[in-house]
């Protein structure tokens, strides 16, 4: 299976919509924030390993806790992964905080601010 294939594309959505329903409804743990959410996920061709991009809404300290939090939750969700999609085999998931969104509304603020300057001159 290539990387990009079609069915890899689809296995990796699959993965990621399961990943935000478990997230959102499985897990108890009050550690993760509850405004977190998947915004990539990424399955290795051999379907062994998956990597999924994490958003947190808050501080850094919320973000901190609820990567601790999904980290020793692993198990369960993979044990409710492997419930949910059939797949040859159930991959192991790695969370990585994603920055993006925070980078994206920092940017915009900054350019608003040199907008705002120029137009007072």
């Amino acid at each position: 299976m290539r990387k990009n294939s079609v069915k890899n594309t689809r296995i990796n959505g699959e993965v990621q919509c399961v990943l935000a329903e478990i997230i959102r409804s499985g897990i108890k743990d009050p550690r993760i924030a509850p405004m977190t959410s998947v915004v990539a996920v990424e399955v290795a061709p051999d379907l062994k390993t998956c990597k999924a991009w994490i958003s947190v809404l808050g501080d850094e300290n919320a973000q901190a806790d609820t990567l601790a939090g999904l980290k020793s939750a692993e198990g369960y969700i993979r044990s409710q992964l492997a419930k949910t999609i059939n797949l040859r085999n159930t991959p192991q998931v790695t969370f990585i905080l994603d920055q993006s969104i925070a980078y994206g509304v920092d940017m915009s603020k900054k350019i608003d601010e040199v907008m705002n300057r120029e137009s007072t001159r």
